[in-house]
Order: C-alpha cells, then sequence, then structure tokens
C-alpha cells in the first residue's frame, strides 16, 4: 500500500508498504530519519517516541497505514516544531483534549506548521529547542539512545504543563527507559527547560 503522510512538516509519500509494517520501519527505513531508535519493538522503553498529531506514541506500535493522512513529528523536526509553538502556538496535546487552559489552537491549526525550506529534513542547521538545549546543559545525554524519546515526551509534557512538580515529570518520562544516567541529570535538564521557558514568558 502506499501511505501519504507529513512528517516534520513535510508531506512524505511511502510506496510498497505492507500491512504489518511499523511507523518506526518506514521512518528509518524508508524516510532516512534514524533519530527514533529501535529498541524493544514493544512499546516497553519509549526509545521509539513521536508525536502523531500532537500525542507522544510509541511508533513501533503503530501500524503504518494507520498515519495516513496525519501528522508526525520526530526528534529530527523537535526544535522547528518548538520554535513553531512558540511563535504562533499550535494545538498539539491541547488540540486533542488535553489540559493546557485554552493556550492551545485547533489542531487543524496545529496542521499547518512548515518546516522551512532552508532547513534539512534531519533538523540540522536549526537552533535547538529549549528542551533539547537543556538536555545538553544539564548533562543529561550519555550513549543517546533513549535521549530522542525522552526529548519528545518531555516537550509534549511541558507543553501541556509549563511547571511541572517531580512527580509530574516522573509521571511523565514513566514510559522511556535510560540505562546510563540514572534519571537524575534528565530529571535537572527538564527542571531546567521548565525554568527557562517560565523566564522566556
Amino acid at each position: 500500500m502506499r501511505v501519504n503522510f507529513t512528517v516534520n512538516g513535510r508531506q512524505q509519500e511511502a510506496d510498497d508498504v505492507w500491512e504489518g509494517e511499523s511507523l518506526l520501519y518506514v521512518l528509518r527505513e524508508r524516510l532516512g530519519l534514524p533519530g527514533s531508535k529501535n529498541a524493544c519493538e514493544q512499546g516497553e522503553c519509549g526509545s521509539c517516541t513521536v508525536r502523531l498529531d500532537g500525542v507522544p506514541v510509541c511508533s513501533c506500535l503503530v501500524a503504518a497505514g494507520q498515519v495516513e493522512g496525519r501528522d508526525v513529528v520526530t526528534v529530527e523536526g523537535l526544535a522547528e516544531f518548538s520554535k513553531q509553538r512558540d511563535e504562533h502556538g499550535h494545538g498539539g496535546a491541547c488540540g486533542t483534549g488535553g489540559g493546557c487552559g485554552g493556550k492551545g489552537v485547533s489542531l487543524d491549526a496545529a496542521k499547518q506548521w512548515r518546516a522551512k525550506p532552508g532547513d534539512s529534513q534531519t533538523g540540522e542547521g536549526v537552533e535547538l529547542s529549549t528542551i533539547q538545549q537543556a538536555f545538553i546543559d544539564a548533562g543529561a545525554v550519555q550513549c543517546g539512545f533513549c535521549t530522542p524519546g525522552l526529548l519528545i515526551q518531555a516537550d509534549a509534557l511541558l507543553e501541556e504543563n509549563s511547571s511541572p512538580s517531580d512527580q509530574d515529570i516522573r509521571e511523565a518520562l514513566s514510559g522511556n527507559l535510560c540505562r546510563c544516567t540514572g534519571y537524575e541529570k534528565i530529571l535537572d535538564a527538564v527542571r531546567l527547560a521548565a525554568a527557562r521557558q517560565g523566564e522566556a514568558v
């Protein structure tokens, strides 16, 4: 089958997709976006987390055919996605009924963001998002295998809750496993990103 969907603000088409093929496989092997990691393939580790119509999902559990006509954001597009949100607002989880206190816009408006032609598909050459920079500054990146999923999930958390408690952070990231850091630096990074976002408002 052929699947048409938007990835990081660009229309994409995947041909010859078989029924059991996952979104993760399509992203990595067909579209050349290796940021989402292939680890457990059972939705247990969170390393393949992407945003599907604004909602974080494990892309290993989503059949490629399910994304027809939908919007996907991977870690490669996170910086531009975050920039568009900061400049213009978007629905994301808010547009699908999340608790954002009316700050978001409709999901249809969320789908209108587009990467600039000069930005590469891989996210190179763009300024990092607040959460990405916070992960670097807090030393939350070690082997990097879990990092893409953690970034996507943490960004979604901060979109919904600009001042999360430690419990909020732990709960939001509970589906993302890390074997290197012991999680403390990751928690520090999310706290740092929340503080920086608060200063920017």
